[in-house]
């Protein structure tokens, strides 16, 4: 039995009585109700479903198969309770029609002014998403954002219709897919018309502010983020809240967040020249002061290890050194290599979460000696003759030992 649709008689209607036609259990723990009539809007279009209440029941889901909406429940529904009163989320069905509504004003003018369809469209949680088949510019698109909010001021109506099939091949409207019976359109005069089965408001003064958020290229198009409605004012205020931290945290007013935030990254970008300056003499201090005498070099976290005699190895195990990154230990390594005889091994890590490592040479073919060295450090790595990097869980002390015994 195909079930009555009210949300296409009545958009607004959020709150009707219906009688219980069956419910039933399902494998995932849910229940299924289906009853004479509904309005809650069953996935589609792009847009989710209504969730809201049957009795004290909760609605999880809706769905529509073969003309009967199917009600998913979290509970069953007495099977006495043959007439049920209904109750739809009312905020969140009014903010979807907004973004729905919205995004027809927004992609008829877009198919209008430069011919372009609307060839994928996703409503979120904070926005949506519209994807069109050609390219737009941003100063394009916020001419179109200007227009779309004067058609929200001009308040339209919005009509929906099912033409009847013969009157299909004359009409000119958007739509997605080639259809050919139980087509509903909705039409907002001198803007768009367009095949949608989704419920939307009256009046484009319903659908408060349409912005668009962000574009980007997308398969040969582009694809915009959209929101509208009570969503706008919701993103709106969550920016500006950013804004306002943002300003007091550079002491800035708000309007001076931009070039604040440029001049700090202007100071940023004159501190990691002077830090990797630094770096530089820091690293170039180390290698003058590896021990001249050994065959080997060690360093385990910025500290040069003595192979011939006893060294803290508790220390260098739970030390840091400036060595943050792999770029610094292969930096360590290359003015280590000229004077070293062996090789020049630099660890960073610790004995409970392991160590990397960069291990360099111009006497030894290390590429052949990668599996040796892993297999003695519990590691793993490799690279060229000259270098290689890798990773092991070996412990300070025993690095220590595999190294003087080379």
């Amino acid at each position: 039995m195909e079930t009555e649709k009210l949300y296409y008689i009545d958009s607004h209607l959020m709150a009707f009585s219906a009688h219980l036609l069956r419910c039933e259990s399902l494998p995932d723990g849910r229940y299924l109700a289906v009853l004479d009539r509904t309005a809650f809007f069953p996935e589609g279009g792009g847009q989710l479903a209504d969730t809201g209440m049957i009795g004290d029941v909760r609605v999880l889901d809706v769905q529509e198969e073969n003309g009967e909406i199917h009600h998913y429940l979290s509970a069953p529904i007495a099977p006495e309770q043959t007439e049920v009163s209904c109750t739809i989320d009312r905020e969140q069905r009014l903010r979807r029609m907004q973004n729905h509504s919205g995004e027809h004003v927004f992609s008829g003018l877009v198919h209008s002014t430069f011919g372009y369809d609307n060839v994928g469209f996703h409503m979120g949680e904070s926005c949506m998403t519209i994807d069109f088949s050609g390219e737009i510019t941003w100063e394009e698109l916020l001419a179109l954002e200007k227009r779309a909010n004067e058609i929200v001021r001009e308040n339209i109506p919005i009509k929906t219709f099912f033409p009847r099939p013969e009157e299909l091949p004359s009409l000119s409207y958007r739509a997605k897919l080639d259809l050919t019976e139980n087509v509903r359109i909705v039409e907002i005069e001198g803007v768009d018309r367009c095949a949608c089965c989704a419920p939307h408001v009256s009046f484009t003064g319903e659908i408060g502010m349409i912005k668009v958020l962000s574009c980007e290229r997308h398969r040969g198009g582009c694809r915009i983020e959209l929101v509208c409605g009570m969503d706008a004012l919701d993103n709106f205020n969550q920016r500006q809240q950013s804004v306002t931290e943002i300003s007091n945290l550079l002491s800035a007013k708000r309007a001076e967040v931009s070039p604040a935030v440029e001049h700090l990254m202007a100071e940023r970008d004159e501190l990691k020249f002077v830090l990797v300056a630094t770096e530089r003499r820091l690293l170039e201090a180390l290698a003058e002061a590896a021990p001249a005498e050994e065959e080997n070099l060690l360093f385990i976290n910025g500290q040069a290890i003595s192979l011939s005699e006893n060294a803290d190895m508790q220390k260098a195990a739970s030390g840091t050194g400036i060595l943050k990154n792999e770029a610094s230990q292969r930096e360590l390594v290359n003015l280590l290599v000229p004077s070293c005889r062996g090789m020049a091994a630099v660890f960073t890590g610790s004995d409970a979460g392991g160590y990397r490592y960069v291990i360099g040479s111009r006497n030894s073919d290390l590429r052949a000696k990668a599996k040796e060295i892993n297999t003695a450090l519990s590691g793993r790595g490799g690279g060229r003759p000259e270098m290689i990097m890798g990773s092991c869980t070996a412990s300070a002390v025993q690095i220590r030992e595999y190294f003087a015994s080379r």
